[in-house]
């Protein structure tokens, strides 16, 4: 198979040694841990010298493979040990990481693979994504089989990409539009990590119960804690189950999850409510937290839900660590290397977040654009609506592409779906706006009912947003559907 090559043509040696790298930093940073445990994945444990010295290996044959600098390497993969060591041993050969979900439909998987020019695939053999791959790692990794194919795909990427010195590209969510793949540098994975940790403070004490994946928040989460020298404790295969076993066998100390995995907890009678005694921080990030399930969890474990809001061009900008039941569902202040901005606020105070810091996304790939063409005036412009406190406390209101219209009014979806959410007759809701003249829009509803055989009625559901919305947030329709559908990262895929 021809491979086309981009003006890549750099001396790997001349590279690496002008550049950063982030395996590099993490194995410079984790000298004095080299004998502390990195990762545990069920019965498998490395330490930090054993992860690192088998991520170098792995490195060494990626070269040998014909592998270069700044090529693309989509790894496949389920969460485990040997994802980390090879995601660890692509950022060591100075390539660029691709995280590709293994549950990527087949036209979805062939778009990322076309759209950022991917030039080989790092997969788990059972999976079979390459006709022509050959087996891969043997016997570095520890649990997995994988296997690595070579593709024919031309790179259309200009001259400025290879001078950036890429690390990673990842798609954005495309909750509300085509998806981006959006580029980060060594550098800039570098700055976002050390800028995450001030209110998160994982340090080598941490165990780290790992229940989110790895191919959507490997950046800032598990580069950040391998740099501060943590424990990572896999739990995201067999969840809940695989998370009670590291609570118990493992004494977990931070949990980084979403607020589905907390409101499962909330109700698992797995979970005593003594369980999570150990754990000094659990935080809520990669969707909106309701206020109901923040006091389920709070009630049951004693232990306060920290929001924090994630941005993949951005980092984690904010972290909510001011406490108050009133706000607990809010984003919190801005971390010390970011300032935040309201863009033509409403009378209300909401306006569209602008976030300024280190750490920012070097390019869109496809199209490209290079960030300072996104960004001229350093400012990004996150999409998301807010309203910011006496306090500094930023809240999230919706999506600027997704705010509803009614009559000169706007509804935001994400606060009405909150409310259906919480009726106990409802598993999932997605809130749009349908046209109706002579208000412009009108809030409607998609249900999915917890017994389909039994739903509830429009008047119910009705009846039941008149009780916790203004008047002109309830919805005026319902449609009952089997399934509301998500991006590959769980968000709502909106129209």
């Amino acid at each position: 198979m021809a491979l086309r090559h981009g003006p890549a043509a750099v001396d790997q040696g001349e590279m690496g040694a002008m550049m950063a790298n982030v395996a590099d930093t993490i194995r410079a940073e984790t000298q004095a841990y080299r004998n502390k445990t990195a990762v545990i994945d069920g019965p498998v444990r490395l330490t930090y010298a054993e992860l690192l010295i088998r991520a170098e290996a792995l490195s060494a044959a990626l070269k040998e493979a014909g592998v270069r600098p700044a090529q693309r390497v989509a790894l496949a993969a389920e969460d485990s040990a040997d994802y980390v060591m090879a995601a660890l041993a692509i950022l060591a050969a100075s390539a660029v990481m691709v995280p590709l979900a293994p549950t990527t439909a087949g036209e979805e998987k062939e778009q990322v693979l076309a759209r950022m020019g991917v030039n080989w695939l790092l997969f788990e053999t059972r999976l079979n994504m390459h006709p022509d791959a050959v087996p891969f790692g043997v016997p570095h990794f520890s649990s997995k089989s994988f296997s690595l194919g070579r593709l024919d795909i031309e790179a259309r990427l200009p001259a400025q990409y290879y001078e950036m010195n890429p690390a990673f590209i990842r798609f954005s969510s495309g909750t509300t539009g085509t998806s981006k793949g959006v580029l980060l540098s060594h550098e800039t994975v570098l700055e976002r990590t050390a800028a995450a940790n001030p209110a998160l403070e994982i340090s080598a004490e941490d165990s780290v119960l790992w229940v989110l994946s790895m191919n959507f928040h490997f950046v800032v989460s598990i580069l950040l804690y391998l740099r501060r020298g943590a424990t990572i404790v896999v739990c995201s295969n067999r969840f809940p189950f695989t998370l009670f076993e590291g609570i118990a066998r493992h004494r977990g100390t931070f949990i980084y999850a979403s607020p589905f995995h907390y409101q499962m907890l909330a109700g698992s009678a797995l979970f005593p409510a003594d369980a999570l005694r150990g754990v000094r921080m659990a935080v809520s990030t990669a969707m909106a937290l309701s206020a109901d399930v923040a006091a389920a969890f709070q009630k049951k474990f004693g232990l306060p839900l920290t929001c924090a809001y994630g941005i993949i061009e951005v980092g984690l900008p904010f972290v909510n660590r001011l406490g108050g039941s009133e706000r607990v569902c809010a984003v919190g202040r801005a971390q010390p290397a970011y300032e935040v901005r309201l863009d033509q606020p409403e009378p209300d105070g909401t306006g569209e977040i602008l976030i300024r810091g280190p750490g920012f996304f070097d390019a869109y790939v496809d199209p490209w654009q290079p960030r300072a063409d996104v960004c001229p005036d350093g400012w990004f412009r996150t999409g998301d609506l807010g309203r910011l406190d006496q306090d500094g406390c930023l809240q999230i209101v919706g999506r600027a592409k997704t705010v509803i219209n009614f009559a000169g009014m706007k509804v935001f979806p994400d606060e009405v779906e909150g409310v259906l959410r919480s009726h106990p007759d409802v598993a999932d809701a997605l809130v749009f706006g349908a046209p109706h003249p002579p208000f412009g829009q009108m809030p409607c509803a998609r249900i999915v009912p917890r017994n389909p055989a039994a739903p509830p009625s429009p008047a119910v559901l009705r009846a039941y947003c008149a009780e916790r919305l203004t008047s002109y947030k309830v919805p005026g329709g319902f449609e009952m559907v089997a399934a509301i559908e998500k991006t590959a990262s769980g968000k709502i895929r909106r129209a």
